[in-house]
């Protein structure tokens, strides 16, 4: 072998070394998990219940860094163009996949971040103002078939989750009905519980204290299995429509980051979701545990991503 490739087989040996290494040594410093929301929303509880272990269990600071702004975006673009070392990666929701039906992206969701983990999801709760005479999902259907186009209901935003899965739900329901849009959720359930609105796919984190005060009525469930803070509300399947949709949450990657790290970071947070003490926490908030590989969460990715520009073209779903 000549000096030439002897020297090209060290310098590669070399690097694949110091990577290894590197990859064994991680984290050699504080983590940042950015997240794309404000502080005091559910998303920002999820992610400080599992960033707290996190950082018990990897023996490094884990520090949430709140960057909400331009419908997710601005969060996510910093986290796309981090350094892909593992210590930035990114909280995302279900609008990481609905929005590259709606706007122009500085980012490539395809390419430019990794998936780590599925980390949880919250179901859609469908609530009435008790004004309405409906009390079960059969008996809403009715009601909207029979009073089309004279029932409001309100999202948090044009081409949120909970003004498509509205759009979505309608569609298959086969029913008319006229969307408000809010800036917010806090505007939206104002003028639901004063019966400007008739319904509403909300949280359930948002919904249940109202639930539980009477002055909203739950309907239906859209996850495929009753939610364990509402165990008495059926799924809209068992209660005859086949409809199931849920707003998920997970934990990105800069590209480039090391498989290795990646799947350190899965197998620490698969085991955390498993906590006792952990599930408590995301159950009261109404949130339910996630879990499983990197691959399984790029196949949850990518079906979304295939699923919403239908439903935004047909909903004619426009954004400023």
């Amino acid at each position: 072998m000549s000096r030439y490739w002897r020297c090209l087989a060290a310098a590669l040996l070399c690097l694949c070394t110091l990577g290894t290494v590197s990859a064994q040594q991680y984290p050699s410093k504080p983590i940042r998990v950015l997240l794309p929301y404000p502080p005091g929303g559910s998303t920002d509880t999820f992610t400080r219940i599992i960033t707290q272990k996190l950082s018990e269990s990897l023996g490094q600071p884990v520090v949430v860094d709140n960057r909400p702004g331009g419908n997710t975006i601005i969060g996510t673009d910093l986290a796309a163009k981090a350094p892909a070392d593992g210590h930035t990666f990114i909280l995302v929701a279900s609008t990481y996949a609905i929005n590259p039906s709606l706007f122009k992206l500085p980012y490539d969701p395809n390419k430019d971040l990794i998936p780590i983990i599925q980390a949880g999801f919250s179901t859609l709760v469908l609530v009435v103002h008790p004004s309405l005479p409906p009390k079960t999902l059969k008996e809403f259907l009715a009601y909207a078939k029979a009073n089309p186009g004279k029932l409001n209901y309100g999202t948090v935003g044009s081409g949120s989750i909970t003004h498509l899965a509205s759009e979505l739900f309608a569609d298959v329901a086969g029913i008319s009905t006229v969307n408000v849009p809010y800036k917010g959720t806090a505007p939206m359930l104002t003028d639901l519980l004063g019966g400007q609105l008739q319904f509403a796919l909300d949280t359930p984190v948002t919904s249940i204290p109202h639930i539980k005060s009477g002055k909203l009525r739950p309907i239906a469930v859209s996850s495929a299995k009753r939610l364990g803070a509402l165990p008495e509300v059926p799924t809209m399947a068992e209660a005859g429509l086949p409809f199931e949709i849920n707003a998920w949450l997970g934990f990105l990657a800069p590209a480039g980051t090391p498989k290795e790290i990646v799947q350190r970071l899965n197998a620490e947070i698969n085991k955390i979701l498993q906590m006792p003490d952990v599930r408590e926490k995301l159950a009261a908030a109404a949130l339910e545990p996630g879990g499983g590989t990197p691959e399984q969460f790029g196949a949850v990715i990518k079906a979304d991503l295939a699923r919403w520009p239908a439903v935004v073209k047909k909903a004619g779903v426009k954004v400023d």
